[in-house]
């Protein structure tokens, strides 16, 4: 059955669930996005990993990392292989050098392990071809998705998934680096990704 690679092109706030965000994957090479619904924590993870963001202890997915590779055990991919009434369903393909084993996982949780373990995500065609949106053209310059080529860091701006903020515009830089360490020690992560984001647009403008 033929695979599809997906990149990660964006995060946002779902406009059909409350609470919820709209994952965003991308047919490498191609025009094709697939949409997924998922649930904060888990956005909230796979941006943290993007972000490169340093929590202060190990959140549910890192310990999955640190837990894997203390038994040597590495994941060579994640793939959506169905996806039945709305829902889909992923599988981590691990392997310990001698054998490989398919681990049934939340799509959610297997995308935010995949962003750990940089390795690669896909599909099957069936499910791009039914579940898909083909974009005519792309918005030059939404800065909620940010692509890259095939291989390369794949970047998405978390601002998105706060929605943005400007509450910490009127501070310093300095206190900014300050008030990020201290979010991150305490682990507020939501608040984090605001304050990340105020200094990331300060490095590009």
């Amino acid at each position: 059955m033929k695979k599809v690679r997906l990149d990660i092109v964006g995060l946002s706030y779902s406009q059909t669930q409350t609470g919820a965000y709209a994952l965003v994957l991308g047919e490498s090479g191609g025009r094709r996005r697939l949409p997924i619904i998922i649930g904060g924590f888990e956005a909230q993870a796979i941006a943290i990993e993007l972000e490169k963001m340093t929590p202060s202890r190990p959140l549910t997915h890192d310990l999955f990392k640190t837990f894997a590779e203390t038994f040597d055990i590495g994941v060579s991919e994640v793939i959506i292989y169905n996806l039945v009434e709305g829902i889909f369903y992923a599988k981590i393909i691990c392997n310990n050098g001698a054998e490989e084993h398919e681990i049934d996982a939340r799509t959610s949780d297997a995308i935010a392990i995949a962003v750990r373990f940089n390795c690669p995500i896909f599909t099957h065609e069936f499910i791009l071809s039914s579940a898909g949106i083909v974009l005519d053209e792309e918005p030059a310059s939404n800065p909620a998705v940010s692509e890259s080529s095939e291989g390369s860091e794949e970047q998405v701006d978390i601002s998105s998934i706060t929605g943005g903020d400007t509450e910490y515009s009127a501070k310093s830089t300095e206190e900014l680096k300050n008030m990020l360490q201290t979010a991150l020690d305490e682990e507020q992560y939501e608040m984090a990704s605001r304050i990340r984001d105020e200094l990331n647009s300060r490095k590009k403008s």
